[in-house]
């Protein structure tokens, strides 16, 4: 039995999906996000960091993790002013003067 050429086009165009290592898939969803997960998903299949950062992203939003403790502080220690000397002192001045 041979297929037909319909078939034997959406089998190869599946296989070279799967050699990238891409999957199709279908998703329900409002109509007035079509464009939303479309977009979204062609900026997941690319490479880069950016996938992975919006990867990272949306789980923790879908997952609805509280974040932890220390994350303000966690961040100014990576930043690159630590170790900077630098003047934080402000001059004292005298309060301007209120009429009521």
């Amino acid at each position: 039995m041979s297929t037909t050429p319909q078939k034997r086009a959406l089998h190869n165009y599946r296989k070279r999906l799967n050699q990238r290592g891409m999957a199709r898939f279908e998703v329900l969803g409002l109509d007035t996000d079509r464009e939303l997960v479309r977009s979204l998903a062609r900026r997941l299949a690319g490479n880069g960091p950016d996938p992975a950062r919006i990867r990272a992203t949306v789980r923790l939003t879908i997952s609805g993790d509280q974040s932890k403790k220390g994350g303000i502080l966690n961040a100014l220690r990576r930043s690159p002013l630590v170790g900077a000397d630098l003047d934080l002192n402000r001059p004292v001045t005298r309060g301007r003067r209120v009429d009521l």
